[in-house]
This record gives C-alpha cells, structure tokens and sequence, in this order.
C-alpha cells in the first residue's frame, strides 16, 4: 500500500449479533441444530457451521413493538414449532417454510412459562404462571382441558413418552409432581419428595421410572406406577437441569452396557460441572474435571441453566448463566465447540494470531472470548476474577495477547495450535488496571495502567510453547503517573516512548528504559480516553471527552491541530493508511474517517446504537473491528479499490454507450437511438431525436416510433417532456409526445406525479398562447377597420 493511497470509504461486511440472549435451548431431532431463545424469536443454529439458518419470530421493522416469546417446543417430527408470546398469543411454525401457519390467543390469566408437544404432534399443553395447565387441539385451535392442582409458575411440564398411557407431568411452586390423564382431565397421582423447586423431570427407557432433580440437592428416584419414590440420592449442590443417558453410552476410561442395569442421570448445578450418577445404586460414576463454567458466585446464583443430551452426536451441551452454549463429546468429555449467546457491552478487542486468524474479545465478563475469524467460532478464555477491561496484541510475536482486568491484575496469553494458555500473571496494581500495552521490537516487557494512578513495567517470561508453567510476572517499575484514572497507555513504534492519557485532562511521556518523564502535554479540556502514537511520523494523537481529538509534536510537546467533528465523547482513534488518516469511534454511536492533511472527516459510519468502546484495525488494514454498548461486534471492508474499480468502469461502459449512441444518430436509425438515449438519462439528446422526427410532419413517424417503446422507456419518456416543458421553445416537442402518450394509453396510473409536474406550465403556455392568439385578433380586426378607409382614399 502506497504512502498516497487514501481510504475514502468503509462498508459492512458482517455484523456479529446475539443468536442466544438466555432461556430455552433445544435440539431438534436431527441433531445438526439447535433452536436457541433470542427476545422476541427463536433462531436455529446449525452446530458444524455455528451459523444461524433461519429465525421464526423477530420483527423485521425495528419500528414495530418486540413480542417476546416466552417459552417454545418442537414436534417430535420435527415439522412444527410451537411459540409462546407476551402479547398472549400462541403461533405455529411450519420448520421448513418458516412461516406462522396458524395462530390463537392464549386463555391463561397471564404469561404462559412452559409448552410441550404430545407423541403425536398434534396435541400440545400449555402451563402458566396462573397454576393451570391446558391442553389444546392444535388442528382447531381449541382448549380441550383445563388442569389443576399445582400452585405458582409451572416449573416442569411434560408428556409421558408412551403415547397410550396418555399422562402430563408438572410441577409448580409447591414442590410437588401432578400427573393427569390428558383425555379425562383428572388428576391421578401426587409425587411428594422435594422439599424446594424442581427443576428437571426425566423418563427411563421403558416409561416405568422417572427421575427428578432440584435444589434441594437431591436425585429421586420415582415409580411411575405405584406413585412413590424408590430411591433419594443427595448430589450435594442445587441442580438445575438433569438428563438420563443412553443403555449404551462411553464415559473417559468407562463403558456402559445395557447389561449394567443401572440408570445412569447427567446432572450439572451451581458448581458448574458435569456429573454422572448410577442412580440405581446412589454411586458416583464421573465428574467433570475440564469445565469452562465458572462456579456460581453466591448462593442462589446460577452456573448452569440447561443440560442437553444429544443422542444422535453423544454429545452433552452445557447452557450456562451467561448465555454460552459449550458441547462435550460424550465419550472423552472434550469440548468440541463453544457457542457465545448474548455478549454483554463490548469494552475492548483486538486482532490475535497469525496472520490475525482471530479477534479477542473483552465484554462484561470474566472471560475473555476468542473468535476465530474465519467461522466465528468461540473459544472462552478463563483465568481473570472479575472483568477484563483491556486488551492488546504483541506486534513482534502475534500469538502472544495481555489482559488487564478490575481483579487488579494483568495476564499474558500464548496460542498454541489455536488453543488459548495463560503464561503469565501479574498482580501489584492496588486497583482496576485499564489499559496495558506491548513493544513493537521485542517481547521483553509490557506496560500497565491502572486507576491506582500509577504506571507500570513489567518483564515478560521467555516463550515456550511447550511449557505449561504459569509464570509471576516481574514489576520491575513503578512511577504515580497522573493525578486521576489513567485510561490508556501506548507505546511508540520504535519502543523508547510510552503515552499515558488519564481523567485529569493531560498526556504524559515516560521513558521506556526506566519510566522517567519526558514531558506532559496540556490543552484538552475533559480526560483522555485514547493516545495513539503515529508509525511514521513524531506524532502523538489523543481523543477526548471534550469531542475533539488532537494531534500533538513530540518533539516540541505543542498541538499541532485540533480534529472536531464528534457530537460526544471520542473513545477510541487510531492511525490508517501509514499516518495519513484517521479512524475514530465515539459515545454517539458513529465511526468517522479523517484525512489529516485537510483535518476533514471523509466519511461517517453509522451501525452502532451506543458508545463505541473498541475498535482494531487489521495489520493490512483491510478490515477494522469495533464493538460497543450494543452488544454488537462489527466488521467493516475497506471498499475504496472495489470503489475506484466500479466507477471506472461506469465511465468506461458510459463512453461506450455515448459512441453507440452517436454513431445510431450518424445512420439515422432514430428507434435504437432514442432507446439508447433514454436508458442514459440524456433528455436534451432525446429531444433533439424527436425533434428529427418532426421534421417535415414526420408526426406519424414519431407515433410509430413511441410504440416501438416499452412501459419503462414510456415512463423516461415522459419525464423528459417535464423537463422539455419548463422551455417555451421546446414546449411544442413535449406537448406533441404527451398528446401521442395519453391518446395511445401508454402511460400508468403511476405517472399521476409526472402529469401534475406538468400541469402549471402547460397553464402558462396556455395563456401565453391565448394572449398571442388575442393580439391576433386585434390586429387582423384593425387591418379589416383600415381597408375601407384606404379604398375611399385611393
């Protein structure tokens, strides 16, 4: 890239959107997708692609009111889904069109919480927060029964998967299990046995025993037939969510047959971890040693909200509190995909690994999550305590990525053939660290910031992909930097300079050798939010909150130019097209294109609906990345070459077509030349084509010329007469091709708009003709006055 070439345009290559913001997630029968909750629809998730296929629901106009759905099923057949609205309107789905074939209003008083199909997909119950469960006819949409028993929210609501015996279980508030005949409507047995909310109901093979789980911290045991509990296992945690597996199924180092006997229950609760129990026997068969759930923090929070068995895949998914999806091959317990739901505001991300293969990605959580590139597949990244609010890529060695989190530490992270390892800590920070930063020559240290209003150095361990070692990292300096927050560090390309910008409105200069002060710099008005060194210039750029940015000498420590054109906080800048623009991003939502050597904004992108926290350029800077209070991840094309190249060929193609057209006038062939002139919008030429076939009352000519022409080129056509129409000497023109329009009928309805552009000026040329045509008259009356007079004197 050449130091004169100019970005003058950006466009949108993809926006990276939340395909899961919490609730329901379900397999379908297939077992290739997942239909996850998202607000108001639910999208399917292919599992090999990680791409979203089709969405039922959503409203396309963001003007119309969101209709959240509150619970969804799927058809045993898998050609229905069935969808629950907060509007109380219950839809059904047809899978392969995705299309509402029918719809009703819900009778509950209040919102529906759990819906669920029958065997044979054409029965559905319903259970609200009214304490009733009701069974529909979905064929005619019509409420068959209304159940009750249970008090408070339907918790657990499910069919028993022998058709025949036709029986419903749920669970409310009140801790106990109803089963009722779905075609008598009458309750036939009570299962009493937790004693707080029971959060999964699952069914043996052969329909005889049930299994239910809750966070009482208990597994029961449950004869379906004689109404009782056979056995009460404690699980030591709240579960949340239970599967039974296969009679044949393989665990690390264990295989089960169907000649085990036992029944073998997934459970996953508040620590986060997978566990096989034999709930037959009371025994312990696994737990999970590889999780990347956190456990929940206190009691009564949530680490896990879902457990899924996929059969087809034997795979496990785990669903947890914050929204990402994480599915375990079965037999070796390896995570073999992780699926990011709803990301929470985007605080900072930077470009990682070779080649930048992919992106990491600061939100508010404690992980840090890794995009690879190329398939958006995620990979979570644990080891902060608290939120990691930094991000920053080693320019010398590009696998390499430090973190800084408000658990007042800083990490160094190292990927090794894709997979993500923590190589490093350092904990000296009193306080949040905020921003941290990397040299561009070597990887011998890093710098940190921190609101403790300090700087710091650090020296980095030696590389090795091999080693697992985590290393303490080694602060070898400390200076009290700034008198507030300090809110970014950067370092200068040839590693001697490191900027602070910090809340007490100034920029300061430090040494990299031993972070003595080389200068501070004075004129924004609010704090520093970003500094940005320039890589080929002594240049320093800062962004303010005062909506300006600043370009500064370092030389000479003065402002060189003052950058306006913000409505709000500038939060993130940086150098493109080797220091000759700028790409910033601020609190309105708006991303801008600078040129510097105009301090113009060339260009304004729009896609953000709040502040933009975090913007990376690509090492080609072919690409940028930017996230923000949206929740939005968004990836933007440099589309000035694929520009230049359009509108050159548009002028090209344009001299083609304006040779033809001249060379069809040379031959006098006036049809394809008067086409020829309409398709190129050239009104003056065409009327001087008309004008031709005029000539010499060439009217009949022009008429047969007019219906050689098709609807589009009528329409043209008759927007050139408005325009002929405002001229008193083409008048004529227009009025004879509108005449031969109208008469023949080849105009529209559509053209209402063009016949009223025309009516004030054919008013005009009315009573200009009018006036003409009366002066005629007077004169030929005065010439027939003077007639006789002239006689008489001759």
């Amino acid at each position: 890239m050449s130091s004169s070439y100019l970005k003058e345009a950006y466009d949108v290559e993809a926006e990276y959107r939340a395909f899961y913001t919490g609730g329901q997630v379900i397999w379908t029968n297939d077992g290739n997708h997942m239909l996850c909750h998202c607000n108001d629809a639910v999208k399917a998730i292919d599992l090999n692609s990680g791409l979203v296929t089709s969405t039922f629901g959503g409203s396309e106009d963001e003007a119309d009111e969101e209709d959240t759905i509150y619970c969804f099923a799927l058809s045993r057949d898998n050609d229905f889904l069935i969808t629950t609205h907060k509007s109380g309107l219950i839809k059904l789905w047809s899978m392969s069109d995705v299309k509402v074939t029918k719809m009703w209003r819900s009778i509950h008083k209040g919102p529906i919480a759990k819906v669920v199909f029958d065997g044979t997909s054409n029965t559905i119950a319903t259970g609200g927060s009214d304490g009733t469960a009701k069974i529909w006819n979905i064929l005619r949409q019509t409420c068959t029964h209304s159940l009750k028993g249970t008090q408070g929210v339907f918790n657990i609501l499910t069919f028993h998967p022998d058709i025949t015996k036709h029986l419903l279980f749920g669970s409310g508030d009140d801790t106990k299990i109803i089963a009722w005949n779905v075609e008598s409507g009458e309750q036939i047995s009570t299962f009493s046995g937790h004693f707080s909310k029971i959060t999964s109901l699952n069914f043996t093979i052969d329909g005889k025993f049930m299994v239910s789980s809750g966070r009482d911290r208990v597994l029961i045991l449950w004869d379906i037939e004689q109404g009782k509990a056979v056995r009460t296992l404690p699980v030591y945690e709240c579960i949340e969510d239970s599967v039974i597996l296969p009679v044949k199924f393989q665990l690390p180092d264990k295989k089960i047959k169907k000649s085990d006997g036992g029944i073998y229950v997934a459970c996953a609760g508040d620590k986060g971890v997978i566990k096989v129990w034999d709930v037959s026997s009371s025994k312990l068969i696994y737990a999970q040693t590889n999780s990347v759930v956190s456990p929940a923090s206190n009691d009564g929070g949530l680490a896990v909200t879902q457990l899924l068995l996929n059969e087809i895949r034997c795979c496990l998914s785990v669903i947890s509190a914050d929204h990402n999806i994480i599915v375990y091959d079965l037999a070796t317990f390896e995570c073999s995909k992780q699926m990011v739901g709803f990301t929470d505001e985007v605080l900072d991300v930077s470009y990682f690994g070779q080649s930048d293969s992919h992106i990491a990605v600061a939100t508010n959580s404690i992980d840090i999550k890794v995009y690879d590139l190329e398939t958006m597949n995620c990979q979570l990244v644990k080891g902060h305590g608290d939120l990691v609010l930094s991000l920053a890529k080693s320019p010398y060695n590009p696998d390499v990525l430090l973190s800084s989190s408000k658990d007042n530490s800083i990490r160094v992270w190292l990927m090794n053939n894709k997979k993500v390892q923590c190589i490093g800590i350092g904990n000296r920070h009193t306080a949040s660290v905020g921003s941290v930063c990397l040299p561009y020559l070597d990887a011998s240290c890093c710098f940190s910031v921190s609101q403790d209003s300090c700087i710091k150095k650090w020296q980095l361990p030696t590389i090795n992909a091999e080693s697992e070692e985590i290393h303490t990292l080694i602060c070898t300096h400390t200076e009290v930097a700034h008198s507030k927050d300090i809110n970014h560090i950067s370092m200068s390309p040839n590693d001697k300079i490191v900027a602070s910008g910090s809340q007490d409105k100034t920029i300061k200069l430090w040494s990299t050798e031993d972070l003595s002060l080389l200068g501070t710099l004075r004129g924004h008005k609010r704090g520093v939010w970003c500094v940005k060194f320039s890589p080929v210039d002594q240049v320093l750029l800062s962004a303010s909150a005062d909506c300006t940015m600043k370009l500064w000498s370092i030389s000479e420590l003065n402002c060189l130019k003052t950058l306006e054109g913000h409505s709000s906080s500038v939060l993130k800048a940086e150098f493109i097209s080797k220091g000759l623009q700028i790409v910033s991003a601020g609190a309105d939502g708006l991303m801008k294109v600078w040129n510097i050597k105009t301090s113009e904004s060339i260009v304004t992108l729009d896609k953000h609906d709040g502040r933009v926290w975090a913007l990376a350029v690509s090492e080609n800077e072919n690409h940028i990345i930017t996230g923000g209070a949206d929740s939005l991840l968004i990836k933007w094309k440099d589309v000035t070459t694929e520009k230049r190249e359009k509108e050159t060929k548009e002028r090209q193609d344009l001299i083609m077509q304006e040779q033809e057209l001249s060379n069809l006038l040379h031959d006098k062939k006036m049809v394809k030349a008067l086409k020829l002139a309409l398709k190129l919008d050239k009104p003056f030429l065409t009327l001087k084509i008309i004008n031709e076939l005029l000539k010499d009352d060439g009217r009949d000519v022009l008429l047969s010329t007019i219906k050689q022409l098709n609807s589009n080129q009528h329409e043209s056509l008759a927007k050139c007469c408005v325009e002929w129409n405002t001229n008193t000497r083409n008048c004529y023109a227009a009025q004879v091709v509108l005449h031969i329009l109208l008469s023949e009928g080849q105009l529209d309805v559509d053209s209402a708009a063009t016949i009223r552009a025309l009516l004030p000026y054919n008013q005009r040329h009315m009573q200009r003709l009018t006036a003409t045509l009366q002066d005629l008259n007077f004169l030929t009356f005065t010439i027939n006055c003077m007639q006789p007079h002239a006689t008489s004197l001759t």
